[in-house]
């Protein structure tokens, strides 16, 4: 049983239900994203419970690896955007799931708003997205959300990935060590405020925030229902020292119809059960309430979830 810990297959969860005890793995992104230690923390609170279910994090390429993973079987639940998931349940949106709905998607709770951080060099002359135009932006991971958030708000300022000088799509890290070489004058990342990765670029290179607002936000929002206003509080990384007006997606726990209810229930009482002691898992944590977790649901709670939330006296189907 060590070896499915793992990589686990599709249907391992239920044979080890039925042995007993069900291993999950978790899909997050990054390491030095904000997915990875909240996925990591709510591993280690599932494990501590001793409640019959095991868990493990796992580092990944992201939101839409782990829609992906999902469906395939190698995950067994993940944290990725609401936008991505939605688009996963409904086969459309993005050419990685045009046509190829995975209506097992299922929703275990909504976490915190994932803000967009467009991060520009002082010395690289952006003072808006408009000037990305000629510019080389690390866009995230290939497969990522934050590609697919950097595509649709460069769209909003009529720009594409072909009007950049080059389009950069590395890992967080990546992009770190292109920004600390001056190889990279911009990069985009989707994620919760005080992540690790945008700090690092913060302490060792003299940035700025480049602002999403105006029309141009207000017309992403109207065609992506998803986003909403969102402001990077003042002093949230070194030098910047105003608040700075961005817009948001919302990073949501999902997993599938193949994990049983009983797993996914008894998960969920184990690292969601203590609303208090999520929180402190990681800053981006902080606003979590269980009213907030059922509310712009990407695809429908799991009959585990919706169990779990009726206990806490919410009525949720």
């Amino acid at each position: 049983m060590k070896r499915i810990t793992t990589v686990l297959l599709l249907g391992t969860a239920a044979v080890a239900l039925a042995q007993g005890t069900t291993f999950l793995t978790i899909g997050s992104g990054s390491t030095t994203g904000v997915y990875f230690p909240v996925a990591t923390g709510i591993a280690k609170m599932i494990n501590d419970a001793g409640a019959g279910v095991r868990a493990n994090a796992r580092s990944t390429g992201g939101s839409v690896f782990n829609v992906n993973a999902l469906a395939s079987g190698e995950l067994d639940a993940a944290i990725a955007q609401n936008d991505i998931v939605y688009y996963a349940y409904k086969g459309t949106g993005i050419q990685a799931f045009q046509g190829k709905a995975n209506t097992k998607l299922r929703t275990m709770a909504v976490l915190y708003p994932e803000v967009l951080h467009v991060i520009a060099r002082k010395d690289a002359g952006i003072n808006s997205i408009a000037d990305l135009k000629g510019k080389r932006v690390v866009i995230g991971d290939l497969g990522s959300g934050t590609e697919q958030t950097a595509r649709q708000v460069l769209e909003a300022y009529n720009l594409g990935f072909d009007d950049l000088g080059q389009a950069l799509r590395v890992s967080p890290a990546q992009g770190i060590s292109l920004m600390q070489d001056k190889r990279a004058d911009a990069l985009f990342y989707t994620v919760g405020v005080g992540a690790s990765a945008i700090s690092q670029i913060a302490q060792t290179v003299d940035v700025k925030v480049v602002p999403v607002s105006g029309n141009q936000a207000a017309g992403l929002i109207k065609k992506y229902p998803f986003y909403v206003r969102y402001n990077i509080p003042a002093k949230s990384y070194r030098g910047v020292g105003a608040t700075v007006p961005s817009v948001a997606v919302q990073a949501v726990m999902v997993t599938t119809t193949n994990v049983p209810e009983d797993a996914v229930y008894r998960a969920m009482k184990a690292s969601f059960g203590n609303e208090a002691e999520l929180r402190g898992l990681n800053p981006s944590l902080a606003s979590f309430s269980y009213d907030k977790a059922v509310k712009g649901l990407p695809a429908p709670l799991h009959p585990g979830a919706v169990k779990f939330f009726r206990e806490k006296g919410l009525n949720v189907k």
